[in-house]
């Protein structure tokens, strides 16, 4: 009996042991929940702008910093319109009152002026305990969202703006999201399609392919500076109705990636086509400070929309985006922008509120900066001259940026590059040989993609090719930011458009 007792502490201890290897057994067969045939159909999603050809570019930094030889010192990324990274200095004023906000101690420092302390002060006691650590209402510090309605009634001329209507956002692209998001419904045939400009900025195409929703492409007119036609909305619309139930409309003005400027005549067409065929309009604005062209201006969709009058300014649905990152500001990292509403059910918009209302509340340091760009120093005050100095070399710069890049792609045969009337990127036609065509086929990649993809490996300039943004069957095209200062962008040209010249030599 003694034995027995004493094999029993063994015995279960080998049953134990037993029992966890085959639980680990039963754990490796098992396998992970998540697979790529179990998860979400977000594999759909494609965005450019940070896409493969931004993948190698990084890893070939990471190349260089090891010390492998290259044809060149640097990788300039020309793919993305972020401002700073390309090396535009902050407007002093924006940072001295987020400085402020987020640093209270600096109220003591005596060489920041008195309207940016003011300003900042006002601006903490909107905020909870007054602080930028504590959470906001989810659709904006209320002080911010007055700001932002004064804003656009200065902006349209006087017409009314109402805080209400107001909702500040994680940049344009997360409202953008949010509207989408309202919009979409329905499956098959009755599912909601959007129609969006080609070429299009892909946040647009990417959300509808996360969101399930029906892409509905209408062609921008290249031979007429990507002008927009109404005949082409016809068209795309009847296309569409043929597979899903278009229920918006998006525009792009300025235009992104084509820099064009839409004319106000060409927008009062675009408001009363959505009335007449019941579209709520979706009017993506963040580079409305950014115009360069002789005779092009800026008209907001609202302001258009209000003085055509009824039946339009009564009825048709308007969501317009504006954003930090763009302008003359390019707070791109700060994560700052808002949405207006027009004409919105209210039972719609209670529900915008709700959707909002997940994500808590945008950046509040975001939303510190967005009131200081809306509602900038004044005549007078302290920060007004530097401001406006500052304000106006960065878009006096992006003018001669503009223009220059149209000149320099036009010298050399075979790019195309219409007038840069707006926004921040230049979007040339490039011929490319056939032989070109057939490498690239062989390589699975389109052909401006082979050619963008060279033209990196070789050059280290990294632009974004046109497909990621969509074109005209048989076309090719690159996005390339005008954002590098002057001289270095002068380089990045004549090097771009020497490497096509030897490139179509290779391949001819």
């Amino acid at each position: 009996m003694r034995a027995l007792r004493a094999l029993r502490p063994r015995r279960l201890l080998a049953m134990a042991a037993a029992a966890a290897a085959a639980g680990a057994g039963s754990a490796a067969r098992r396998g992970p929940v998540l697979t790529p045939e179990s998860m979400n159909p977000i594999r759909r999603v494609e965005y450019a702008v940070r896409g493969p050809i931004v993948i190698r570019a990084m890893e070939i930094e990471q190349e260089l910093r090891k010390g492998v030889p290259k044809p060149f010192t640097e990788v300039i990324k020309a793919n993305i319109g972020d401002a700073h990274a390309m090396g535009q200095q902050p407007i002093t004023f924006l940072r001295q009152v987020t400085a402020l906000c987020v640093c209270p101690e600096l109220m003591k420092d005596e060489s920041v002026p008195s309207d940016a302390k003011e300003r900042a002060r006002r601006l903490l006691e909107a905020c909870g305990g007054g602080s930028v650590g504590s959470y906001s209402a989810s659709p904006g510090v209320p002080m911010v969202r007055e700001s932002v309605a004064r804003y656009i009634e200065r902006r349209d001329g006087g017409v009314p703006a109402k805080a209400d209507d107001i909702f500040l956002s994680t940049g344009a692209s997360d409202a953008i999201v949010n509207m989408l998001k309202l919009l979409v419904c329905g499956s098959g045939a009755s599912r909601t399609g959007v129609l969006i400009p080609i070429p299009q900025y892909p946040l647009y195409s990417a959300a509808l392919a996360e969101l399930e929703a029906a892409q509905v492409n209408y062609y921008l007119a290249e031979e007429r500076c990507w002008a927009l036609d109404v005949a082409e909305l016809r068209r795309a619309l009847s296309e569409g109705r043929r597979r899903c139930n278009p229920r918006a409309l998006c525009v792009i003005n300025p235009g992104n990636p084509t820099g064009q400027v839409q004319s106000r005549e060409c927008m009062e067409q675009v408001i009363k086509f959505a009335y007449e065929e019941k579209l709520f309009l979706l009017a993506d604005e963040v580079y409305q400070d950014n115009i360069y062209a002789q005779g092009s201006a800026f008209h907001s969709f609202k302001k258009v929309l209000m003085e055509l009058g009824p039946p339009y300014s009564d009825s048709v649905e308007l969501a317009s985006f504006h954003s930090t990152s763009k302008g003359f500001m390019g707070e791109c990292g700060l994560r700052g922008g808002y949405m207006e509403v027009v004409n919105l059910h209210p039972e719609v918009k209670a529900e915008l509120i709700k959707l909002v209302s997940v994500r808590l509340c945008p950046p509040v340091p975001g939303q510190m900066i967005l009131d200081a760009i809306v509602d900038p120093p004044k005549p007078g005050e302290p920060s007004y001259e530097r401001f406006q100095a500052e304000r106006e070399a960065v878009l006096s710069a992006l003018a001669e940026k503009a223009r220059l890049t149209e000149e320099i792609f036009n010298r050399t045969p075979g790019i195309h590059c219409n007038p840069v009337q707006g926004a921040m990127y230049s979007f040339p036609r490039i011929d490319l040989p056939p032989r070109a065509v057939a490498a690239a086929k062989e390589k699975k990649q389109s052909p401006d993609m082979f050619f963008c993809m060279r033209l990196l490996e070789e050059t280290g300039i990294c632009v974004v090719p046109g497909s990621g943004f969509g074109q005209k069957e048989g076309t090719y095209h690159f996005r390339m930011t005008i954002l590098p200062p002057t001289e270095k962008l002068k380089i990045l040209l004549e090097k771009l458009s020497s490497f096509y010249t030897k490139f179509v030599q290779e391949f001819s």
